[in-house]
C-alpha cells in the first residue's frame, strides 16, 4: 500500500532539516523544543515513549543553544536539537530506572554517561528518558508502574525491542532522535518496527560506561533517528574512546556525517545472503519482497549486488543468545535469588534460563563467536557490505508476543552482535496492513561510514524514512520564533 507522505511545516522531520532551520534563523531551539514538549504532553499518554520528561532542563538547554547561536558559537550540527536517551543510560538530571523496581534508585550517581556528556557538549537538548523493557530484556509488562510502549503505526502491535521508547519518540515527532542500546537487536528492531533508522555500532565504538549492563561483551550504544545522515550526526558526537570503559576502542572514529555524503554506492559490493536469511520458512513474504526491492534500488544506484553465503549464521545467533543470557544472569544472580518477585515475569523467566547453561556452554559460545568473526573476515574480502532482513516478520500483535518462541526462531540481529559488527536498520516500505518494513545493512568492524553511506544513498532514492504515522501528525500550531511560558512536565 502507499501511505501519504507528510512534510509538515510545523515541525522539521529530520535533524538535518532542523539544524538548517536553526542556522537560517527560521526557528529557535526554544520554539522547537517547546513544540516537541507540547506534543509529548498531548500524545505520549497513548504511546508510552517517555518514562521521564525533563521539561525545565530541556528549555534551559534550548535557551543556552539560542544564546550560543546569537554569539556566533556553533558547537556542532546537534546544537539546539531535541533528543531523548534510553532509560538504562545514566543522566545527571533524571533517575536511571531500567523500567524496574529492582535497580537501586541511586544507580549512576547523578552523573552523565560519556555518550550523554558528549551529546550535551555538542549542544543538544535532552528531553528526558525513554521507555525500555526491564533491564533491556524481557517484554513490556502491563502490570508494571512504568509506561507501556505502543507502536505509533498501530497501537495493537509491538514496537519491538528494548530501545522502543526512543524509536517511538522519533517516529511520532516526540524527539528528533536519540540514543538506544543494542545487545541482540534492540536498536535495529525498534527502528524497523517504528519506521525510522537505527544503527548498531561496532562493539567498542561508543563507550558503554554509565549504561546498566546486559552483556559486558556485546552491549553497544547507538543512534536512532529518521535518516541515516541524522544517525551519522549523532554518531559524530558520541563515538570515540573513553578511559572509563575498558572495552571502548582506541581506533579513531571517522567523520561520519561527511563520509555519509561522500561518494554514493558506485562500485560498492553488496552481498545478499539467501541461505538462512531469505530462504527461512518463517520469513514473511512482504518482508522478503521489501528487502529484494531495496537491493534493486542500491543496484540501480551503482552498487554491485551478488548472492553470498554467511557460514554458521544460526550457530552465531545461538552463541549470542547464550552469551548475553549468561552475562546478564551473572549480573542479576544475587537479585534473582533475593528479589525474584520484584522482577517482571518475562524478565525473570528469561534471565533464569541461563541458570541451565554450564561454563562449558559459555566457553563454546565464545569459540563460535571467534570462528564466526574469522569466517566473516573472508566474506568481507569478497563484498563490502551485507544486506539482509532485520526481522522475520513485520511488528507482531502485542497479544502474540512470545519471548521463548522468539529465541527458537532464526534471528537476523544477534549474530552481528556476536561478531561485534556495525549494522543499520533502514525503512523500505509498508505492509498492506500499514506496518513498516525495513532492511538491514551490515559491515566489517568500524565500517559505520560505509553502512551509513549506503543507507543514505538508498534514502536519497526513496522517502520511506520520511513517512509519519497518520494518527500522530505534528501539531497544527506553527513553530514560532520564540516560545511561550515554560511549564513543568512529568518526571
Amino acid at each position: 500500500m502507499t501511505l501519504p507522505l507528510s512534510r509538515p511545516s510545523t515541525l522539521p522531520l529530520t535533524i538535518e532539516d532542523a539544524a538548517a532551520a536553526l542556522r537560517a534563523g527560521a526557528v529557535t531551539s526554544a520554539a522547537l523544543t517547546r513544540t516537541v514538549l507540547d506534543r509529548i504532553a498531548r500524545l505520549d499518554g497513548d504511546l508510552g515513549a517517555y518514562v521521564t520528561v525533563c521539561e525545565q532542563g530541556a528549555l534551559a538547554a534550548a535557551a543556552k543553544a539560542d544564546a550560543d547561536f546569537a554569539r556566533g558559537h556553533d558547537r556542532s550540527p546537534l546544537q539546539g536539537i531535541p533528543l531523548v536517551v534510553k532509560d538504562i543510560i545514566a543522566t545527571h538530571d533524571a533517575p536511571t530506572r531500567a523500567n524496574s523496581e529492582v535497580l537501586d534508585p541511586g544507580w549512576g550517581g547523578g552523573t552523565d554517561a560519556p555518550a550523554v556528556a558528549r551529546l550535551r557538549a555538542a549542544g543538544s537538548v535532552l528531553l528526558g528518558k525513554s521507555t525500555t523493557n526491564e533491564f533491556a530484556c524481557g517484554l513490556p509488562d502491563r502490570t508494571a508502574r512504568f509506561p507501556f510502549p505502543r507502536n505509533p503505526w498501530n497501537p495493537d502491535h509491538t514496537p519491538m525491542g528494548s530501545s522502543s521508547g526512543t524509536a517511538i519518540a522519533t517516529s511520532a515527532g516526540l524527539a528528533l532522535g536519540g540514543l538506544g542500546t543494542d545487545t541482540g537487536g534492540s536498536v535495529r528492531g525498534p527502528a524497523a518496527a517504528n519506521g525510522v533508522t537505527g544503527l548498531k555500532v561496532t562493539f567498542g565504538r561508543v563507550p558503554k560506561s554509565g549504561v546498566v549492563p546486559l552483556a559486558f561483551s556485546a552491549d553497544t550504544v547507538g543512534p536512532i533517528a529518521r535518516s541515516a545522515y541524522d544517525c551519522a550526526l549523532i554518531l559524530d558526537a558520541i563515538a570515540g574512546h573513553d578511559p572509563s570503559d575498558p572495552y571502548s576502542s582506541p581506533v579513531a572514529p571517522d567523520h561520519y556525517a561527511d563520509d555519509t555524503r561522500r561518494g554514493g554506492v558506485e562500485g560498492l559490493r553488496i552481498g545478499v545472503p539467501t541461505r538462512y536469511f531469505l530462504d527461512a520458512p518463517q520469513l514473511d513474504a512482504e518482508v522478503r519482497d521489501g528487502v529484494l526491492r531495496a537491493a534493486d534500488v542500491l543496484a540501480q544506484a551503482g552498487a554491485t549486488v551478488t548472492d553470498v553465503t554467511v557460514p554458521h549464521a544460526q550457530e552465531a545467533n545461538d552463541a549470542n543468545n547464550i552469551t548475553f543470557l549468561s552475562e546478564a544472569y551473572a549480573y542479576h544472580r544475587a537479585n534473582l535469588t533475593n528479589r525474584w518477585d520484584d522482577y517482571g515475569r518475562t524478565t525473570r523467566e528469561l534471565l533464569a534460563r541461563a541458570a541451565f547453561f554450564t561454563g562449558a556452554d559459555y566457553v563454546q559460545a565464545q569459540r563460535v563467536r571467534a570462528l564466526f568473526r574469522w569466517e566473516l573476515a573472508e566474506v568481507f574480502d569478497r563484498v563490502d557490505l551485507l544486506l539482509t532482513p532485520v526481522a522475520l516478520m513485520p511488528p507482531a500483535p502485542i497479544a502474540s508476543a512470545d519471548m521463548a518462541a522468539a529465541l527458537l526462531r532464526p534471528g537476523f540481529h544477534g549474530l552481528w552482535n556476536a561478531a561485534g559488527l556495525p549494522a543499520a536498520a533502514v525503512p523500505c516500505g509498508f505492509t498492506e496492513a500499514g506496518l513498516p518494513l525495513s532492511f538491514q545493512l551490515v559491515g566489517p568492524p568500524f565500517a559505520e561510514s560505509a553502512v551509513l553511506r549506503a543507507a543514505d544513498t538508498y534514502q536519497h532514492h526513496t522517502d520511506w524514512h520520511l513517512r509519519v504515522p497518520p494518527s500522530h501528525e505534528p501539531a497544527h500550531q506553527r513553530v514560532a520564533r520564540s516560545s511561550h511560558n515554560p511549564r513543568e512536565g512529568r518526571g
